[in-house]
């Protein structure tokens, strides 16, 4: 049975020197915790979106060992961007530059099954301490209409069950709604995957179902490297 399963923050850096652990020790040797975990858990029937910081390259040509590395994990990946994934230039060029198992979500869906998945990087949210009324605003805006744009292409697809996956967490640390979490209940979407906080913070961040929708926090170094099962 094909598996749905999310990790976020990867953090890969094949292509350049990037060590993680002064994030903290479980962050050492953190790319082959995440390989073992990943090709004991997952098969090659399943699906795994991975929910942005993909990357730590500058652009694509010093991320493609990351993406070979990725591309010969289980599964088929379906990648939204963080805000890290500097790399990331337009839609098309990243697609171009993708192997054959890996799939890049932008203003569009993924159909997977009977389930669309929809996704965008997401911003801080309203009510997050320094958040910025007109610079973070206007980023803010323009990803709720990115998130709408990928709400909607899914409605008109022939998924019955819609999930989101944001980088960002869809609502303030110690919050649980913003314009984000409002569009995820007008359309019915039943789970939604977030990652991005990696301090203490992720202690107070909401994970459970609230008016309809599941989130599911799933930044790597939160979920013990291990990618998550959303469904069955």
């Amino acid at each position: 049975n094909m598996a749905i399963y999310a990790i976020g923050d990867l953090h890969l850096s094949h292509g350049i020197n990037k060590p993680m652990d002064i994030f903290g020790l479980e962050w050492a040797g953190h790319t082959e915790k995440i390989k073992k975990n990943w090709q004991q858990v997952v098969s090659d029937q399943d699906l795994v979106i991975v929910a942005g910081d993909i990357s730590w390259a500058m652009n694509l040509h010093e991320a493609a060992d990351d993406l070979l590395w990725l591309g010969s994990l289980k599964g088929t990946k379906l990648l939204v961007k963080g805000n890290h994934d500097y790399w990331w230039s337009s839609i098309s060029q990243v697609r171009n530059q993708l192997p054959s198992s890996i799939f890049a979500l932008q203003n569009d869906h993924f159909l997977w099954g009977d389930y669309a998945v929809c996704g965008t990087r997401g911003w801080i949210c309203p009510g997050e301490e320094g958040f910025d009324s007109d610079h973070d605003q206007k980023i803010y805006l323009r990803e709720l209409q990115r998130l709408r744009l990928s709400l909607e292409s899914a409605a008109r697809s022939p998924a019955s069950t819609l999930i989101a996956a944001i980088h960002f967490p869809p609502f303030p640390r110690r919050g649980r709604q913003s314009a984000f979490t409002d569009l995820l209940e007008e359309f019915g979407v039943t789970a939604c995957v977030f990652g991005h906080i990696h301090d203490s913070g992720r202690d107070f961040i909401f994970q459970g179902e609230r008016n309809g929708v599941r989130y599911y926090f799933a930044a790597a170094d939160g979920i013990s490297f291990t990618p998550l099962r959303l469904v069955e």
